[in-house]
C-alpha cells in the first residue's frame, strides 16, 4: 500500500458484500423453477453465480438441458417473484453496520456500485435504511454499462464528490476487482462473500483479502493511521 494514498470513500458491492441476498434470490428461483415445473435445488452451490444476476442463476441450474426461451421465461418468473419479495429473508452481513458506521464516524464517504438492477436496488436499500447514509448508489442500469466496465464507477464518484484514486471498492466477485482496478481504485475481496471455489480470490489481483466486515475496519484504520 502506497504511503501516499488518501482514502476519502468506501464503495462496496451489494450482493454478497454489503447484503446476504441469497435466502431471498435462491427462494424466488425455487418458485419459478416449480412454476414452470422444474424442481427445487437444494443446496446453495448456485450462490457464486448471484453475482451474474438472474439469467446466471437459471443458465446454471438448468445448463444445457432446456432451450433459451424457456430459461429466459424462468427468468422471467424468479424476478417477478423477487420484486414482490425482496426483502422477506435479506439482512446485512453480520458486523456491516458496525463497518458503515466507523466509516461515517471517521469522516470518510461510502456507497453502493451493484449490477443489480434499480428496480431491486432501489427498495432493497431503502427497506434496510441505508439509502439516505449512502453517498452514491449506482445499479446496473444507471449508466451505459455494468461491471467490470469504469463507467459506473467514475459515476459513483462523481455523484459522491470524490476521486477515484481516493476510493476502494469491495466486493465478492472477480469483475468487481476488475471494475476497481480500471477505475484506478484500491480493492479489497469479501470472502465472507459468495466466492466460486472454481475461481480463488488469492488470483483476482486484490489489494486486500479480508474474511469479514470487521477486517475491513481495521484495514481502515490502518490506512488512516499512515
Amino acid at each position: 500500500m502506497s504511503t501516499d494514498f488518501k482514502l476519502s470513500c468506501v464503495l462496496f458491492d451489494l450482493d454478497g458484500t454489503l447484503v446476504d441476498t441469497a435466502p431471498d434470490l435462491i427462494a424466488n428461483l425455487n418458485d419459478a423453477l416449480v412454476y414452470h415445473g422444474f424442481s427445487e435445488i437444494v443446496d446453495h452451490s448456485v450462490k457464486p453465480f448471484i453475482s451474474f444476476g438472474a439469467a446466471g442463476m437459471v443458465n446454471y441450474v438448468l445448463k444445457q438441458s432446456v432451450s433459451e426461451e424457456v430459461k429466459a421465461a424462468v427468468v422471467d418468473t424468479m424476478l417477478a417473484y423477487y420484486q414482490a419479495n425482496i426483502i422477506e429473508h435479506s439482512l446485512v452481513f453480520a458486523g456491516i453496520l458496525d463497518a458503515l458506521a466507523h466509516i461515517e464516524s471517521k469522516g470518510l464517504k461510502w456507497g453502493v456500485v451493484t449490477n443489480k438492477r434499480e428496480r431491486f436496488t432501489t427498495p432493497l436499500m431503502a427497506a434496510l435504511n441505508l439509502t439516505d447514509r449512502a453517498a452514491c448508489i449506482i445499479s446496473g442500469d444507471t449508466t451505459g454499462n455494468s461491471k467490470p466496465h469504469i463507467e459506473p464507477m467514475l459515476m459513483a464518484c462523481k455523484i459522491a464528490e470524490v476521486l477515484p484514486h481516493e476510493c476502494v471498492y469491495v466486493g465478492d466477485a472477480p469483475h468487481d476487482i476488475t471494475a476497481g482496478k480500471n477505475a484506478q481504485m484500491k480493492t479489497i475481496a469479501a470472502l465472507y462473500g459468495y466466492i466460486n471455489s472454481d475461481n480463488p480470490p488469492e488470483t483476482w489481483g486484490a489489494d486486500v483479502l479480508i474474511n469479514s466486515p470487521e477486517q475491513l475496519t481495521d484495514w481502515i484504520n490502518s490506512v488512516l493511521c499512515l
